[in-house]
């Protein structure tokens, strides 16, 4: 692939298995309050945003349905999690950096959380001196999963959209990265995008470093 002058990740889901993780947490949580987090509901509301998700949550279980309490408690864990070290840094991720370190490339993360968390996170895990830095939740009005954190990327980096790339795991960030028409890759994990969804992204691939094939 030619003229690629940025490299956009998503921290979560595509580097770490943080998203799988909260879903785990958020289920433990959930079944103390005498919920039940159902496969259906758990692959439906994989990768929306606070809004939506919310939405959907008490739908299911109802207007007292304590979401904003039980999401807290869910994200406590994972964070406790992941400040241990135990978070799972994906297959060929390691891989992946190195080759677009050889190759010049910037790359940046492109988060819905605080930029000094995920920094924290890459810093914790060996992954920070790889990418030119980040571009948090907090800078943008929309952050998850809209456009703006994408061009808001290549606007901290001086990149045009037309030369950068994003990586996503999830139909949500295609579809973002499709309306700020910037290309992207598709890397399956959770979520699966239906077909109608992956006509819109560049190019599929099976896992990190099937990437570097790509890039």
């Amino acid at each position: 692939m030619e003229n690629i002058e940025l490299v956009i990740f998503d921290m979560d889901g595509l580097i770490f298995d943080s998203e799988r993780i909260f879903m785990e947490q958020l289920g433990s949580v959930m079944a103390e309050y005498g919920y039940v987090l159902t496969e259906n509901i758990y692959l439906k509301t994989i990768g929306l945003n606070g809004i939506i998700l919310k939405e959907t949550m008490l739908k299911q279980y109802g207007e007292n349905y304590p979401f904003e309490e039980i999401s807290h408690k869910a994200r406590k864990r994972v964070n406790e999690i992941a400040e241990d070290g135990k978070l799972t840094v994906k297959k060929g991720i390691p891989e992946l950096l190195e080759h677009i370190k050889r190759k010049n490339i910037k790359s940046c993360v492109a988060s819905s959380s605080p930029t000094r968390f995920v920094e924290q996170y890459l810093k914790l895990y060996g992954l920070y001196n790889y990418f030119s830095g980040v571009t948090g939740g907090e800078k943008v009005a929309k952050s998850k999963p809209e456009p703006d954190i994408f061009l808001k990327a290549c606007a901290d980096f001086d990149v045009k959209p037309d030369k950068a790339i994003v990586l996503e795991d999830s139909q949500n960030g295609i579809i973002a990265a499709y309306r700020a028409k910037i290309r992207s890759v598709c890397i399956p994990d959770i979520k699966v995008p239906d077909e109608e969804i992956l006509k819109t992204a560049f190019l599929v691939a099976d896992s990190a470093l099937d990437v570097i094939k790509i890039i």
